[in-house]
């Protein structure tokens, strides 16, 4: 009896679904990937600039400095990024981001000096930003732009051969960055990406103080970077998730 019943259903089902494929009704479309989610993760980079100090006030000229100089920077970073996005059913993808991470991006020179030598050295340990993002979802292949509002924390010092002086300086710069980058979801929950950017820090008057003299004053110092990327984000609520 049982065996009956249930082959009874069986051809019942099979009867319904072939009287709806004649009848042309579609099956369940397949769920596609979806990159709407809320994102934590981390990142390694190698990062080059450019920094460029002029004396404009005559402060370090006053101990015997150098009156402009000028340093080609290197070095890494090693951060993580936390961020949400929203991908519409079109593919536009919409998101925001902060990134924080410290290391060392810096370098020196030697600058010549009429009657004696002196050495520039800067150092950027620290650098994040908040960044807006738009991409095109490609199934599992995000490829983006960025762009916002960055932050960079650097040393500077500026000293000779003989001790005659040792100026220092220290500040948190506020500047800008954009960028542009391809994240790829190697399952739905984990992804890893490669992204370039670049950060404009502008030109602005940083506080120079002699450690040798006691003495302080503004030093005109402009700076620029630029990093490569290479990081992975953990997704949550990431998936299938989108009709076709």
């Amino acid at each position: 009896m049982k065996t009956t019943l249930f082959t009874a259903v069986a051809l019942s089902s099979l009867s319904v679904s072939a009287y709806a494929a004649d009848l042309g009704v579609p099956a369940a479309a397949p769920s596609r990937f979806s990159w709407t989610s809320c994102y934590a993760g981390g990142y390694a980079a190698g990062g080059f600039g450019q920094m460029d100090l002029a004396d404009n006030a005559g402060f370090l000229a006053g101990l015997g400095g150098p009156s402009a100089a000028s340093l080609n920077t290197s070095g890494y970073m090693l951060g993580g990024q936390i961020g949400c996005d929203y991908q519409f059913m079109s593919g536009l993808l919409l998101g925001v981001e902060g990134s924080a991470a410290g290391g060392n991006i810096g370098g020196n020179t030697l600058v010549p000096v009429p009657g004696d030598g002196a050495t520039f050295k800067q150092t950027t340990d620290f650098l994040s930003d908040a960044t807006a993002r738009v991409g095109y979802a490609w199934d599992h292949w995000l490829p983006y732009v960025k762009g916002g509002a960055a932050w960079a924390g650097d040393r500077y010092s500026v000293f000779d051969a003989a001790a005659l002086y040792d100026a220092e300086a220290v500040e948190t710069r506020l500047g800008w960055t954009a960028g542009a980058g391809v994240e790829w979801a190697v399952w739905d929950d984990w992804s890893i990406k490669l992204e370039y950017d670049y950060y404009g820090f502008g030109t602005r008057g940083v506080t120079f103080i002699d450690n040798v003299s006691g003495a302080f004053g503004p030093v005109t110092v402009r700076q620029n970077i630029q990093v490569v990327k290479l990081g992975f984000n953990f997704h949550v609520f990431a998936g299938p998730g989108l009709s076709p």
